[in-house]
């Protein structure tokens, strides 16, 4: 007997998968070290791959998507450079985070201007 019936069965998954989970991505940029809620260590300044995984609401009247994930690309360091994770974050301490990064850079920015060289 062969298993020629899977490949049908995968691809009605795949398919059905695809038309109701979709993902996108952004970078985000830290000007000073961060944490992020729920984490017990700090993140170095820099670039970072925000992940956003949301599904289709179905039996609506027109298409809508709800949010069912969001997730930081966080770059291993020293020892750990070749090892990558998808930390899984809020939005709200996502933005949080930014926010505190602008309030720094603010701050540094009207120091900065105050002590002019």
């Amino acid at each position: 007997m062969t298993d020629d019936w899977r490949e049908p069965c995968l691809s009605a998954v795949r398919e059905n998968f695809e038309m109701t989970v979709r993902s996108s991505k952004s970078v985000v940029t830290f000007i000073h070290p961060f944490r992020i809620s729920g984490y017990p260590d700090e993140l170095p300044e820099g670039e970072y791959v925000v992940v956003v995984e949301e599904e289709l609401l179905q039996g609506l009247s027109f298409e809508a998507y709800r949010r069912t994930g969001t997730y930081l690309a966080v770059e291993g360091r020293g020892r750990r450079a070749d090892i990558s994770e998808m930390r899984q974050i809020t939005q709200k301490a996502l933005e949080a985070a930014l926010d505190r990064d602008q309030t720094l850079a603010a701050k540094a920015s009207r120091r900065a201007k105050s002590f002019p060289v």
